[in-house]
């Protein structure tokens, strides 16, 4: 008889909305190819457990999952296995713990689930290990290379523009300037995309080095015309005006973003003499109720990435691009980065909508609203 194939499956970096989609996904899509599916807990760290954390999984275990927020296998964004933190404070290089918890596992194929640096870890070890890996994009910054959407995207951005909204009556109640800080590590995509579709008046992202004096001059531009309130995005990795990042160090030692909200509405209040307040959205936008788009993408990632293992085609990555799922090799996608693209769709309608989202170095003329494709899924059919 043929042994049944064993792939294992694991999530690893920060959690996010749509995670469960992909675990679903690929459980319910084993049955066609009668694949046994391990779930690795914890990410890396089950592999270095002993026994491996690993369990079986059936649909039995993954019904209803698709609409769980997080991820039911656990997942850490610390502990690489090539620096691996002691008590003692050294780094110990674990790698071959961890891939010795693969081959103790009997797998066949590992499918990983995570962002660029996360994916960075799984293919070194995959190389360096003879592990048969394929990768799924997940980050709610949508900076990995070579896809379009990313799990956790759509989730993160949903809910920055429902905080938008309710802030957004605040402001109008008290005649105040709202700030709100969103995540955006090195990009500013949940940024720019919040920020045009919760009505923003001015939007910050790391792409763009902007003027405090402009931004003060839009919002007091916006009273001299008769409007009480004004709304303001910055993505969490913004610098100040002087080029500083804005980082804060707590108690296990990690330096971490944070506080750059505070730093723009001290000088909106300082310069301009209007009431201001400011929220820090931080892991809101990471948990709740997966978006419907997280859920699609994440059902029709996890169904592909099984395909993948089926095919034997391995070191890929499932990506997005141009409305249907292809594989892209992973060293590709780890090796270029996805940043808001300054000539792109959405930083055109920012500046067709009188938007200050920074200083942007060329002239914007006007271009026909049918040229703005702002990378969304489109139904097929009439409409």
């Amino acid at each position: 008889m043929t042994r049944q194939k064993r792939v294992g499956i694991l999530t690893s970096g920060g959690d996010c909305g749509g995670l469960n989609a992909v675990t679903r996904a690929v459980v319910r899509r084993a049955r066609d190819y009668g694949f046994a599916i391990y779930g690795i807990k914890d990410a890396t760290m089950g592999l270095l457990s002993r026994p491996v954390e690993a369990e079986l999984l059936d649909t039995k275990r993954v019904s209803s999952i698709l609409r769980y927020g997080g991820t039911i296998l656990g997942t850490i964004n610390k502990n690489n296995p090539f620096a691996f933190p002691m008590p003692d404070g050294s780094l110990v290089d674990r790698s071959e713990e961890a891939i010795e918890g693969y081959h103790r596992l009997g797998l066949d194929a590992l499918i990983g689930i995570g962002g660029d640096g996360s994916l960075a870890i799984l293919d070194k070890l995959a190389r360096q290990g003879n592990w048969n890996l394929v990768g799924v994009p997940k980050t709610i910054d949508n900076d990995v290379g070579t896809t379009e959407h990313s799990i956790g995207f759509h989730t993160a951005l949903s809910i920055a523009v429902e905080a938008l909204d309710r802030l957004t009556y605040t402001a109008i109640s008290h005649s105040r300037v709202m700030v709100l800080e969103v995540m955006g590590r090195d990009a500013g995509h949940i940024a720019i995309g919040a920020g045009i579709a919760g009505g923003a008046h001015v939007i910050l992202i790391p792409e763009l080095p902007y003027s405090l004096e402009k931004v003060c001059e839009k919002i007091l531009e916006r009273k001299e015309q008769g409007n009480n309130y004004s709304i303001v995005v910055v993505a969490e990795a913004v610098k100040t005006e002087s080029g500083e990042p804005v980082r804060y160090t707590n108690s296990l030692g990690q330096t971490l973003y944070g506080g750059i909200g505070h730093y723009i509405g001290n000088e909106i209040s300082k310069r301009t003499g209007i009431e201001t307040r400011v929220s820090i959205l931080g892991h809101l936008q990471r948990g709740g109720t997966p978006s419907a788009l997280d859920r699609l993408f994440g059902a029709a990632f996890g169904v592909a990435a099984l395909d993948l293992v089926a095919q034997n085609k391995f070191g890929r990555m499932v990506a997005w691009q141009n409305r249907r799922v292809v594989d892209v090799p992973i060293a590709e996608a780890i090796a270029q980065y996805r940043s808001v693209e300054l000539d792109g769709a959405l930083v055109e309608t920012a500046l067709g909508l009188n938007t200050y989202i920074g200083e942007v170095d060329r002239p914007h003329p006007p271009y026909p609203q049918s040229s703005v494709d702002l990378g969304l899924p489109v139904p097929h059919g009439g409409g």
